[in-house]
């Protein structure tokens, strides 16, 4: 059986990196740690979907009046439609999210 020589734990700004050393090979594991939801805001803001942004979803042009902001589980934005002045929050679509973590992830 195999034993593990030595252990070091280490922290690298958000993230802990654990090497061990095991039959004279450093293995390391970096735990999956998730976007905040103000990383997570800030990278859909990134996106194009800030104030003065003009963006088209759903079929509909919009302008976005505030920058994105946790809602109900996910993430909108205040937007008023170019054919009235009323102001809405519009829920972004899970693919804009999914697209925001995985660029994270790269």
């Amino acid at each position: 059986m195999a034993s593990v020589s030595q252990s070091e734990s280490t922290w690298s700004g958000d993230r802990a990196f654990l090497a061990v050393e095991y039959n004279g090979y450093i293995m390391t594991s970096q735990p999956d740690v998730s976007p905040s939801i103000a990383e997570i805001c800030a990278s859909v803001k990134r996106l194009g979907y800030g104030v003065s942004q003009n963006i088209r979803l759903y079929g509909e042009e919009f302008e976005v009046i505030s920058d994105p902001f946790p809602e109900s589980g996910g993430i909108a934005v205040s937007v008023r439609t170019k054919q009235s002045d009323g102001i809405r929050v519009l829920h972004l679509p899970a693919t804009v999210l999914q697209s925001v973590q995985g660029r994270r992830a790269a």
